[in-house]
């Protein structure tokens, strides 16, 4: 079953739990991650729990405690679900008080969800994905997983009105990311996906993915491209939690790989799947 917490207590989702004042609600004003459970195993939960005391550290938000209660936590909250394959949505804001663009001096505020996992449509996977290019009107400090995100959201919403699964952002002349997702291009034999920087999220299925190239001695390059490189890639990914490896084969209506998933694109979603049995 679906379980929710909130600062102590598990709730039904659909319990009335969030204060006006809450600043997560008020300023968006926090940190979050989505953990996917495979058979009972957190799939890179040690990585996902990196990224979140990163984050926070990033937006000077003091988990006090560390991030062992928050782990002790995502297992409870699994355990009391009964669910071996689910989503843990986990999100940290800085608290509950008036509101005042100031930090105040009050405990953080935690909650979280724990629902079942879903898969992509087969069809989606096996046929791969349509997407758009679109500019990248985000914040400077995308690294952070913060709970800032109405620019992705509006630009993935101009992709699916346009009947398409995601949106591939581009600024100063290259691509950076989907909007929920990384982005990768395969020429020849070698996988390419824009640099760690600032401007992107470090995505942990994007990790996985450069660990099964090093491991299966798949040439893994990290380097900026352009629009007109992902037009002519061979194959273009995406990856990200909720949509693994996915295989991206129209771009803003241009075909990629003649409009089916690529053999590389797919090698590497079958060894991927492998790490999350």
């Amino acid at each position: 079953m679906s379980i929710g917490y909130i600062n102590g207590k598990f709730v039904s989702l659909d319990e009335q739990v969030i204060p006006i004042d809450e600043r997560g609600h008020q300023f968006g004003d926090g940190v979050y991650e989505v953990i996917r459970f495979y058979n009972g195993k957190g799939f890179m939960l040690d990585e996902h729990l990196d990224r979140l005391e990163k984050s926070a550290q990033a937006i000077k938000l003091n988990l006090s405690d560390g991030i062992s209660p928050i782990r002790e936590l995502i297992f409870e909250g699994v355990k009391k679900a009964k669910l071996a394959d689910c989503y843990v949505y986990l999100q940290i804001t800085r608290g509950i008080a008036a509101r005042n663009h100031l930090f105040p001096s009050v405990p953080v505020s935690v909650s979280m969800t724990v629902k079942p996992a879903s898969s992509l449509k087969k069809e989606l996977v096996e046929e791969g994905a349509p997407v758009i290019i679109h500019p990248d009107e985000r914040w400077a400090n995308c690294y952070i997983k913060s709970l800032n995100l109405l620019p992705n959201i509006l630009a993935k919403q101009t992709a699916s009105e346009k009947g398409c699964y995601e949106a591939v952002l581009v600024k100063d002349g290259h691509v950076t990311e989907g909007t929920s997702s990384n982005i990768f291009i395969v020429k020849g034999n070698t996988v390419v996906t824009t640099p760690l920087t600032k401007q992107i999220l470090p995505g942990i299925t994007r990790m996985a993915v450069k660990q099964v190239c090093e491991a299966e001695d798949i040439t893994f390059q990290e380097s900026h491209f352009s629009e007109a490189e992902l037009l002519k890639a061979d194959e273009v990914f995406l990856t990200s939690t909720t949509s693994e490896v996915l295989p991206v084969t129209k771009v803003d209506g241009v075909p990629i790989c003649g409009g089916k998933p690529g053999k590389l694109t797919q090698h590497i979603l079958t060894s991927f799947k492998k790490r999350t049995g």
